[in-house]
């Protein structure tokens, strides 16, 4: 059903309204939200967790029936006729539907038969995806098998076995790597440019919000606001710093700036810290540390987002997280993780090759790298998840090899999937991941009594946790992880999908226990997060490609044409050059 051409907005909502009942409760998921998105845009879907991405989402699909309002999709109803909407349109939502005992090519060919694209057409669609994504060479390969990276493009491709004329792709590039997020960014805007295709997208990344024509900011089911980033940018001009004192801890002084008066937002950024202040205003010199240098800079959209969320919520400071630790974590200096030349294979394939770094008391290390690289294999052996085949790692002092039930005692884990239990309240979880660590009577109960009120969970402490807004569960997840007064605390990409706000108010707990002496390990896909680590290794093909501080991985790729690069552009700069160095003509010309 080919778009009408004198058709200029693809989709238009007028008064849409969506409540669901939850606990007895009835909360309204949107209220009275109209927007219009034009034709051949790329247009972005924002806001925090509970905004109502996915509910709108849902709604313009036709899966989801609003209880007032119209919704208007290439022209057709989508209210009184979903099924006709649903033939025109294509969506990837969160946990898109791959079979991964499946290979590519049987995936593809499943979505061929349920998307009815005839067999004549078939072979020269399946070319154009398969070379669009990359996948040419792994179309026998199981799904299962595929990168995170991968599987996202896998799960695009078909989604496009029948070309859609309106794309809606909810949050596609959560948990992928940089290099993938910017290979996925470049099909969107292929298939939109050469396919007169619409896209609708929704992402936790704001930078990714800059690339779109124009973003729709949701929050708590109301519309904020539509425009383009630069126009939303233009709005908070004059209000935007870069705060610079050498010698001192980028998250000190990030601290430190966060509570100063009129600041709205602090973030750790290249060299220094990005301030954003409530009015058009410089920051008050008396306020400031001596010898401090703050130059205005150009504001960018994740500064007007922030922004108009402290304005509509209010803005309070995170209290510094007190004391998890009855001792010291560990002396200044001291190793609390070793890893010295391990190696993880399974059957003939190396997982992980010859791997070595120290951690001291106290430090912020992150395990970088590309979907596959090996650093959640590795990360998994330093928990005392898998062993090692070879080498020595040790954590606390002892080593995996002999004491690893000693030493998951004394670390604290928060898993990419938060490892919580749905159908336990909050209160539930915390008691029954207390007693996992050997806690009980009075100190079990004085540790849950700390969590429910450090983490703000008091109002939610009988809610299962499977109802919890992501940001709550994030919250949730690193209270259960502390509940023992770890030493060292790993982290698996902890706030993947989580909103900015969200990101914030994790980093400066992470910054406070720190300060204490934990020693904290973290992978993380936001590269703006590796800009918090005192130290970090990137990983290629279970291997180390660079080590140092993020102001030395910066160094390395800074030239002509990057002269203030980032560590997304540090980031993307290595693992290219590593790929292209393997390539075989490189081998070649080396021999």
């Amino acid at each position: 059903m080919p778009v009408s051409s004198d058709i200029l907005n693809v989709l238009e909502l007028s008064g849409v309204t969506k409540r669901f009942t939850s606990s007895q409760q009835t909360a309204p998921a949107l209220h009275e939200v109209s927007l219009r998105v034009r034709k051949g845009t790329v247009t972005g879907l924002i806001g925090p967790d509970g905004a109502g991405k996915t509910t709108l989402m849902r709604l313009i699909a036709g899966l989801l029936v609003p209880d007032s309002g119209q919704i208007s999709v290439l022209g057709i109803d989508a209210v009184r006729e979903p099924l006709k909407v649903q033939q025109v349109i294509g969506y990837m939502p969160q946990r898109f539907g791959l079979y991964e005992d499946l290979t590519v090519q049987e995936n593809l060919n499943l979505y061929a038969d349920l998307q009815g694209l005839p067999d004549a057409e078939r072979p020269a669609r399946y070319a154009e995806l398969t070379k669009m994504t990359g996948l040419a060479p792994f179309t026998k390969r199981l799904a299962g098998k595929l990168s995170g990276g991968m599987k996202q493009k896998l799960g695009l491709a078909c989604v496009l076995v029948r070309p859609p004329q309106l794309l809606l792709l909810d949050e596609p590039t959560v948990g992928v790597d940089p290099v993938s997020r910017r290979e996925l960014w470049s099909i969107v805007y292929r298939l939109v440019k050469q396919e007169n295709m619409t896209a609708l997208l929704s992402t936790a990344y704001l930078d990714e919000a800059e690339r779109c024509n124009e973003v729709i900011l949701l929050h708590r089911g109301e519309l904020l606001g539509q425009n383009s980033p630069a126009e939303f940018s233009r709005q908070i001009e004059g209000r935007s710093f870069q705060a610079v004192l050498p010698g001192i801890n980028k998250r000190s002084l990030q601290s430190r700036l966060a509570c100063s008066p009129g600041v709205i937002d602090a973030t750790i950024q290249r060299t220094g810290v990005r301030i954003v202040m409530k009015n058009k205003m410089q920051p008050d010199a008396a306020n400031l540390p001596d010898g401090i240098r703050i130059e205005p800079v150009p504001p960018r959209f994740e500064d007007s987002f922030i922004s108009l969320l402290r304005d509509k919520d209010g803005y309070h400071t995170i209290r510094n997280v007190p004391s998890v630790q009855a001792a010291p974590a560990g002396s200044s200096g001291e190793d609390m993780i070793t890893v010295d030349q391990a190696t993880r294979r399974f059957g003939s394939f190396y997982a992980v090759k010859g791997v070595s770094f120290t951690v001291k008391a106290g430090e912020v290390f992150g395990l970088l790298g590309a979907n596959g690289a090996g650093k959640s294999t590795t990360f998994r052996m330093l928990c005392g998840l898998l062993p090692a085949t070879g080498g020595k790692l040790s954590v606390a002092g002892l080593d995996l090899r002999h004491a690893p039930a000693k030493a998951r005692a004394r670390i604290g884990y928060m898993a990419q999937k938060f490892s919580l239990y749905g159908d336990l309240s909050v209160q539930e979880n915390l008691r029954f991941f207390s007693s996992a660590y050997g806690l009980g009577g009075d100190e079990q109960r004085e540790r849950i009594e700390w969590a429910l009120q450090e983490f703000e969970l008091n109002e939610y402490a009988g809610s299962t946790s499977r109802e919890l807004p992501l940001g709550y569960k994030q919250r949730l997840a690193l209270a259960a992880a502390l509940m023992h007064r770890p030493k060292i605390l790993f982290l698996d990409e902890p706030t993947s999908g989580v909103d900015p706000l969200a990101r914030r108010e994790f980093w400066t707990r992470i910054a406070g226990l720190a300060e204490e002496g934990v020693t904290v390990l973290v992978t993380t896909h936001f590269m703006e997060e590796a800009e918090y680590c005192d130290r970090l290794v990137i990983m290629a093909e279970g291997s180390i490609l660079a080590e140092g501080t993020p102001d030395d991985m910066r160094a390395r790729v800074q030239s002509d044409r990057l002269s203030d690069p980032t560590m997304e552009d540090a980031f993307i700069h290595l693992i290219e050059e590593h790929e292209t160095a393997r390539r075989p003509d490189a081998v070649l010309a080396k021999s």
